[in-house]
């Protein structure tokens, strides 16, 4: 009998795995998305364009938009044609004085100035 209690009590609980599963997955999805922060002294219209789709957003001042794009989408500033940026998905950005600017990527490293590589990083003009 104390075989079949040690046994019942290591048991992993099916539920409390697939919720570990899930969250395992949601995190990491949520952590390979953009984010916009607002440090601004005005709210700030986005308007993101990945493949086909297209979404508006208001970003508050010192509010975060986390998620934004899984994969590249570029994103346009106040319906303004030419402040639109393009990202890959990793991003950490943040919008002040009408311009976006780049926090960190997932190489940790901010592209160069100017620059527009295909990897998606930069500002399109």
């Amino acid at each position: 009998m104390d075989f079949c209690r040690d046994r019942r009590s290591g048991r992993f609980d099916l539920l409390a795995l697939t919720a570990r599963m899930i969250a395992v997955l949601l995190m990491t999805s949520a952590a390979s998305a953009a984010t916009i922060a607002n440090r601004g002294d005005n709210e700030v219209k986005l308007t993101i364009t990945q493949g086909s789709s297209l979404q508006d957003a208001v970003l508050p001042v010192g509010k975060v938009i986390g998620g934004v794009c899984q994969k590249s989408c570029i994103v346009r500033l106040n319906d303004n044609v030419n402040d639109e940026y393009e990202l890959d998905g990793s991003e950490s950005v943040s919008v002040e004085g009408g311009f976006l600017y780049y926090d960190s990527s997932e190489k940790g490293l901010a592209p160069p100035a100017g620059s527009a590589s295909k990897e998606g990083e930069g500002k399109i003009r």
